[in-house]
């Protein structure tokens, strides 16, 4: 059902909401931080993003983004998500306009500890992020979901029909992609995950993707995720265009490699086109 309404909103133009209601709080940007705590990533991998998460959100040059903008407040919430039907909410939206609600926020991050989850649906994970957006007491000048994970979709609908639905809707997707080499999925590994994210998962004006390459680099590329986000300012050098195509390769890049590698995996003796 989710898949389908990807599909007809990209045939029929039709777009999530955008009604303003009278008691929605205007804000510069309404940010959806969502991570990836799939089976794939370790009790301490998690326990790491968790960490650098909130030491980012307590770095003084993320306030100092949020008051570059013309309202000088954010609207934020973390989503923990794994497959078709697992999306958590660790921290509701909550307005940020002070150092001390960043540091609220931060500090509700380290009360209650990540749970392991299996499976990879990033596209699931677009599917349920408007409805979450539609109810949050907010309206943003940007609408920006945050995608960190260390794989490539494996179930539910096609990830470029979840994207596009969203960039249609004026959304913007960024990544963070965890190209690590720990953790239980090594066999959905990929080499170039930060490709992968760069033609199948982010979009839409100013969209960008920081690769994470080893754990030790995780705090400060979250901090710089965040500084960009919330000041609304991409850098020539990560700037891809509006719908996140690179064209990179010739012949285009296979966003369904995931549910190939995991076709493979329960069906060896399948080859992999």
């Amino acid at each position: 059902m989710r898949y389908l309404l990807s599909v007809l909103a990209l045939i029929t133009g039709f777009a999530w909401s955008n009604e303003v209601r009278a008691d929605d709080l205007p804000v510069d940007v309404e940010l959806m931080l969502a991570v990836d705590v799939s089976y794939s990533m370790s009790a301490g991998e998690q326990e790491i993003q968790r960490q650098g998460y909130a030491a980012a959100l307590r770095d003084p040059d993320v306030f100092a983004a949020i008051q570059t903008g013309y309202h000088q407040r954010v609207a934020l919430t973390y989503i923990e998500w794994s497959g078709v039907s697992a999306q958590r909410t660790v921290v509701p939206w909550t307005l940020i306009d002070t150092p001390d609600d960043l540091a609220a926020f931060a500090a509700a991050l380290t009360t209650s500890p990540p749970v392991i989850l299996r499976r990879t649906s990033i596209s699931a994970l677009l599917d349920y992020a408007p409805g979450s957006f539609a109810v949050n007491g907010f309206v943003g000048e940007r609408r920006v979901i945050d995608v960190s994970g260390d794989g490539p979709n494996n179930i539910g609908g096609p990830i470029e029909a979840a994207r596009d639905a969203l960039v249609a809707s004026g959304f913007v997707i960024n990544g963070l992609p965890l190209m690590t080499r720990e953790g239980a999925g090594q066999r959905f590994h990929l080499d170039d995950l930060d490709l992968y994210y760069a033609e199948c998962v982010i979009g839409g004006p100013l969209s960008f993707s920081i690769p994470v390459r080893t754990w030790q680099e995780f705090p400060s590329a979250v901090r710089r995720k965040l500084v960009l986000e919330l000041a609304g300012h991409v850098p020539p050098d990560l700037a891809v265009t509006p719908t996140a195509w690179s064209g990179v390769r010739e012949k285009g890049y296979d966003c369904l490699i995931g549910e190939k590698i995991w076709e493979q995996f329960y069906r060896p003796d399948q080859v992999l086109p």
